[in-house]
């Protein structure tokens, strides 16, 4: 089967740091849309390694239910970076990539809505052209979602926050959507 693949290109020599892609994020993602702006909500963050003035934006990737068992580092520029830095999951050893009030994880979604934009808004905002929008057509297997695999997530998070903050963070999903 093919798919359409969408994702976005990050030049980090050309990000200033400006963090417009940040702002626009989570201005999207507030509850009530473009209500606030709060960057914890945003799922893209930009990494800065003030030393050298390097700016590295970072999309919120997949959840991982347990932190790596390894701590790899990686060399850019010949500046050293812990994986946890530049790491795209929302993990439980840390808070980055979590919705603030509940702590539920975030990913990037690309801004998709009904009716859907032509690219997603921090690609849009963004002036330096560090982020560019990029779309492919992937030969992939379709993926079977086992219904036992979402009753142990909704467990999980059961388990962490409790029936009612779990319903009430769905709610607003919902209402969002």
């Amino acid at each position: 089967m093919k798919r359409i693949i969408k994702t976005i290109r990050i030049d980090v020599d050309k990000c200033n740091g400006c963090r417009a892609c940040e702002m626009i994020c989570s201005a999207f993602h507030a509850a009530e849309r473009y209500g606030s702006v709060n960057p914890a909500r945003a799922r893209i963050r930009v990494i800065h390694e003030p030393l050298r003035d390097l700016y590295f934006p970072v999309f919120a990737g997949d959840y991982a239910q347990a932190e790596c068992a390894g701590r790899d580092k990686y060399i850019i520029n010949g500046k050293e970076f812990d994986e946890c830095a530049l790491c795209r999951a929302s993990c439980p050893s840390r808070d980055v990539f979590k919705e603030p009030d509940s702590g539920l994880p975030l990913r990037c979604d690309m801004c998709e809505e009904d009716p859907s934009l032509e690219e997603p808004l921090c690609v849009q905002w963004c002036h330096s052209d560090a982020l560019v929008y990029e779309e492919r057509e992937e030969e992939v297997e379709e993926e079977v979602i086992k219904p036992d695999e979402l009753e142990i997530g909704l467990e999980s998070l059961v388990d962490r926050y409790g029936l009612q903050k779990t319903i009430d963070t769905l709610a607003r999903m919902l209402e969002r959507a």
